[in-house]
């Protein structure tokens, strides 16, 4: 084994850095976090070179020129003053890591001037290593970062395009502007200006500089004081009928701090139950006030989790803020939110007492909460001509033999199970995963899928990352009959929909297809082309809950027979379950032959 050695100062930055530093967006966290926590009240932000190039300007107190080499160093900082401050933390960042590790890993320059100096002191750094002199500039602090990763192309490789790169950063600017309303934001991306928002403005304001300004119609204000914890609570929550497709419209700081929190996303799903669609969620804004001692923020190197003293009581106070402000319209939706179609039940929820395990939830199955019964009867069977047609449609041949000589439906279970008597057994089929099966199988053969053009089509809204990601796989949507146009950075239309999904929903489909498609690799085809014909076969197939008529029945079975591969859907859920004679008439204390 080789002997123990001291390594180099820079290789430990690296290595610090590969914690702290993941992506460009990182880079952008700690900087703008440092202008905040100099109290600035205007913050630039200018991105170029694919992301590469990084350049925060604020106009805040500035570095004084004794401490200008010193705050490029390791464990730098004017946060902290002692161990006990650690944990009384009033400011954004406290480690003293990040200019360390930035100055590691890309070309710096630093221009800085506080108010008490007629003079600023400029810094530049590469490998490292810093060297400082004076110079003119304005109050405040401008850091500029070139060709981030340039002595790490391994680090370089990982990143993605730099369209999604800069999506990144475009939602965390949008998290610390609405973090603090009263900093004027602006960012740029290779000179074009993205963002623009107004200097001391109040929360609302802010949400409308970001978001559509509709949006104001559909929220309703959080505000709660708890005198004997100290907890406060402000923001805006959405009423249940104003939904997003992806949770990435939730923000929660704590101390004005962005934050991802187990409990307060569970409070906000216990606020919301049985009242959102399944795969819809609300758009949230909220800041928890309480006391720096009763909050750990140094639980993680980017300082995104944290931990409570007492996560009961935040559960509780945040909870009850979130379902009081929702009282008002919760009855009206419950009453007039039930369309014409059958709705889903959102993941079952489970009260907890305690959250030691909230990173760890469980999903639960789709299960319908609303049956609206079809007002057809078994009679209404379709004349043979007209069921011939019907069953041309969608009818596809394989290269196999039936399974079962012989299909005896004898009912419905639940409007969601299909019960088939075989010689031997009692068949229970799921019906949507046994038509989703067909309707996959069918569409992967098709050379060429069917599409129907949408005349009129609601503009939907949805995170700038997410439309990067329809962008990136703009190709393979078309190849199956979808075209989704971009018409801003978080608005989208359907121009064209499969045939087959002409009764769905867009805002339905589009969000199973951005569930299915945000965590497919970029370059790979298969991937990605396989879930979208997941997403279409989902989305076409009967769903659970839905009361079907005997002829549907026996339609969805007699195809499901064809399949190549009848026991799993494309998720890999089993499509049937076979209880056995002989288990039934066990049960009764009969033999099989015993018909007494």
């Amino acid at each position: 084994m080789a002997r123990i050695k001291q390594l180099p100062v820079n290789l430990v930055n690296q290595i610090a850095a590969g914690e702290v530093i993941e992506r460009p967006s990182s880079v952008v966290k700690e900087l703008v976090e440092n202008s905040i926590d100099a109290n600035a009240t205007k913050i630039e932000i200018s991105v170029s070179n694919e992301c590469r190039n990084i350049r925060i300007a604020d106009n805040g107190s500035g570095i004084h020129p004794d401490d200008i080499q010193l705050a490029f160093s390791k464990h730098a900082t004017s946060k902290l003053t002692d161990e006990n401050s650690l944990f009384n933390i009033e400011t954004l960042g406290f480690r003293g890591e990040a200019l360390a590790s930035i100055i590691s890993i890309a070309r710096v320059s630093c221009t800085t001037r506080t108010k008490e100096f007629d003079y600023g002191t400029k810094v530049e750094s590469e490998n490292s290593i810093v060297n400082a002199f004076q110079t003119g500039c304005a109050q405040g602090t401008v850091m500029e970062v070139k060709d981030l990763f340039f002595n790490q192309p391994a680090r370089l490789k990982f990143l993605k395009n730099p369209k999604t790169e800069f999506a990144y950063i475009q939602e965390l600017v949008n998290a610390l502007a609405l973090a603090n309303p009263k900093i004027a934001f602006i960012l740029k991306n290779d000179g074009n200006q993205v963002l623009t928002t107004s200097q001391n403005s109040d929360l609302l304001t802010r949400i409308t500089q970001i978001y559509p300004s509709d949006i104001i119609n559909n929220l309703k204000e959080v505000k709660k004081t708890d005198i004997l914890s100290g907890f406060a609570i402000e923001g805006y929550v959405s009423v249940p009928s104003y939904t997003r497709s992806s949770k990435k419209s939730i923000y929660t700081f704590v101390n004005s701090r962005t934050v991802k929190c187990p409990v307060m996303l569970k409070a906000i799903d216990i606020a919301y139950k049985n009242m959102l669609p399944h795969g819809r969620y609300p758009f949230i804004v909220i800041n928890l006030n309480i006391s720096p001692d009763e909050v750990d923020v140094n639980a993680h190197p980017t300082k995104r989790e944290v931990r409570y003293k007492n996560p009961n009581r935040i559960f509780n106070f945040v909870q009850s803020a979130i379902s009081s402000a929702l009282s008002n319209i919760k009855t009206d939706f419950e009453v007039n939110a039930i369309p014409s179609q059958t709705l889903e039940k959102p993941d079952n929820i489970v009260q907890f007492e305690t959250f030691k395990n909230f990173s760890k939830s469980e999903e639960k199955e789709e299960t319908p909460v609303f049956p609206i019964k079809i007002e057809r009867k078994i009679e209404d069977k379709p004349e043979p001509e007209e069921e011939k047609i019907v069953q041309k449609k969608m009818e596809i041949t394989f290269d196999s033999t039936p399974r079962l000589k012989q299909i005896n439906v004898i009912g419905q279970y639940n409007n969601t199970y299909i019960l088939v008597e075989n010689d031997d057994n009692l068949e229970i089929i799921d019906q949507h995963i046994a038509q989703e099966r067909y309707i996959y199988e069918k569409l992967k053969s098709e050379k060429e899928i069917a599409s129907q053009l949408l005349i009129i089509s609601d503009v939907l809204d949805i995170e700038p990352v997410e439309v990067q990601i329809l962008e990136n796989a703009k190709e393979h949507l078309n190849k199956f009959g979808y075209q989704i146009e971009k018409i801003s950075d978080t608005q989208v239309i359907f121009k064209k929909i499969p045939q087959i999904l002409s009764q769905a929903k867009p805002k339905d489909v589009l969000a199973e297809l951005l569930k299915n498609l945000k965590d497919s690799p970029e370059n790979d085809l298969d991937t990605i082309e396989e879930r979208i014909l997941i997403t279409t076969s989902c989305k076409a197939s009967v769903k659970a809950g839905e009361k079907l008529t005997l002829w549907q029945m026996e339609d969805i079975v007699k195809k499901l027979r064809t399949a190549k591969n009848p026991y799993t859907c494309p998720h890999g859920r089993p499509i049937s379950h076979f209880i056995p004679l002989k288990e039934v008439a066990s049960f009764f204390d009969r033999c099989v032959k015993d018909n007494k």
